[in-house]
């Protein structure tokens, strides 16, 4: 599937999440094209997080279906039925997608090193020569590369941040997932995230992110979608949406965090 002449990385077809009787995620439509960024913005409980998890199948869509580079997200397709695949098979997806939480996961009793090559010795069977030159080169492009033999405790956490973002690089991903990777900063950490968010963009990474940076959409995004309800409510360019949104519901919530 392509959008224009630019195939699609993500595609989501009428995807819905329940829990119990509550429809978390209601119909979504929506194509991340490769080499672009899609930010995901709205208010708390719109459905965001869970239709970011829904990438990696760490949640269960109850229906429609995701597809990742042209292959379908947790499930096979046979005699016109989904089902849902062995986790060992979903691993397998999960390792080609790189994703980043508010909170920085690392491991706390492995040094920064120990932590970014954790994956790719165990997972993908890289030499540990290997994966340590991999990791040096993505610390020295966070702007972290002296602090390799750093332990996560004596770190800020913008640079916890930044260990979770070439962590998740380290494994070579089609495509990186952020949910709310600055939520969890002090204010003046966020500024040193989102220059290494920046820079990823430019290099052609495929990301999807959750934020509430709207500086960041608004310069950053090839396309906003703004979701309310467990529905995308609007979508456009990053730019022209945040400025000039079409429905009340974008106008309301962009008028609450921008004055």
């Amino acid at each position: 599937m392509t959008s224009g002449d630019t195939p699609t990385m993500i595609s989501f077809r009428n995807v819905w999440k329940r829990y119990g009787s509550l429809d978390v995620l209601r119909g979504i439509d929506l194509d991340v094209p490769t080499g672009s960024v899609t930010c995901l913005i709205g208010p708390s409980g719109g459905g965001k997080s869970t239709l970011l998890r829904c990438v990696n199948h760490l949640e269960k869509i109850d229906a429609g279906r995701i597809e990742v580079a042209g292959e379908l997200i947790g499930y096979r397709e046979k005699d016109g039925r989904l089902h849902e695949i062995s986790e060992r098979e979903a691993a397998r997806q999960r390792a080609d997608v790189g994703m980043v939480f508010q909170q920085f996961n690392l491991f706390p009793h492995r040094t920064v090193l120990g932590n970014i090559i954790e994956a790719p010795v165990k997972v993908k069977g890289e030499s540990r020569e290997q994966a340590e030159a991999t990791a040096r080169d993505l610390l020295d492009q966070v702007g972290l590369a002296d602090k390799a033999d750093a332990w996560p405790v004596q770190l800020s956490g913008g640079q916890q941040q930044r260990v979770a973002i070439a962590r998740a690089l380290a494994m070579k991903p089609k495509l990186m997932l952020f949910d709310e990777p600055t939520s969890a900063l002090d204010p003046e950490l966020v500024g040193e995230v989102l220059s290494v968010m920046r820079r990823l963009a430019d290099e052609g990474m495929t990301m999807l992110v959750v934020t509430h940076e709207m500086g960041f959409a608004r310069e950053v995004a090839d396309q906003v979608a703004f979701m309310a309800d467990g529905r995308i409510v609007e979508q456009g360019p990053g730019r022209e949406l945040i400025s000039s949104p079409k429905e009340e519901r974008t106008r309301t919530f962009l008028s609450s965090i921008l004055d």
